[in-house]
């Protein structure tokens, strides 16, 4: 693990997975739940988002044995029983958190493009990586909390669309194990990295080759 993915990566990662804690609040505010303002949690200080496992343990994780580098932050925090319509709208403030990573890689894209004639110099580059690295990050972020593993958002969004009969909470307090599980056997990163790739692919042509 070199000096430069502990300073370059890791505080990338921090900006993804804060602009993504934030739009689940913001998302969640607008449908009625300020709970996430109310105790402090809608905000960009990284140091109220930072979760020992999901925002160091992982990232680490990945760093250290070449895998993708993905995670997770203190969840912000979301009363489904102030949604307006809570069955509803707590799909809509899970999918927000995705959608905010990959909105900022599509940010990142263009950037990507507007730069391409200022690669000559040493600013060029740097800009042009740190873009790519962030395209990359984002993405990867995104796909990984669309898993249907509970404590993911895509585990909401899949019981937010079930059938209210087809109760599977009974699964939650296991999910975390599950889920580590899952990444230690690769299964995730794999699966990751085919999803992403395709992702980045289409926002930009360099793209697949920063996995």
């Amino acid at each position: 693990m070199g000096l430069y993915q502990i300073v370059v990566q890791l505080p990338l990662l921090l900006l993804a997975i804060i602009v993504h804690e934030y739009a689940h609040g913001w998302v969640a505010e607008k449908f009625g739940d300020d709970t996430a303002r109310i105790m402090g949690r809608l905000t960009f200080n990284p140091l109220v988002h930072i979760d020992p496992i999901g925002t160091i343990f992982l990232p680490l994780l990945g760093l250290l044995f070449g895998g993708p580098i993905f995670g997770w932050a203190r969840p912000v925090p979301v009363n489904p029983y102030r949604l307006n319509n809570p069955r509803r709208d707590i799909i809509y403030v899970s999918l927000a958190g995705p959608l905010a990573n990959l909105l900022l890689a599509i940010i990142c894209a263009f950037g990507l493009y507007f730069l391409r004639d200022f690669l000559l110099s040493a600013w060029g580059e740097a800009i042009h990586y740190l873009l790519s690295l962030l395209l990359v990050i984002n993405v990867v972020l995104a796909v990984f909390n669309l898993l249907p593993v509970p404590p993911l958002d895509g585990w909401k969004i899949l019981t937010g669309l079930l059938p209210p009969e087809l109760n599977l909470d009974f699964l939650e307090p296991y999910g975390l194990f599950i889920l580590l599980i899952l990444v230690a056997s690769g299964i995730v990163g794999r699966l990751i990295s085919v999803v992403a790739s395709f992702i980045i692919s289409h926002l930009t042509v360099s793209g697949p080759r920063f996995l």
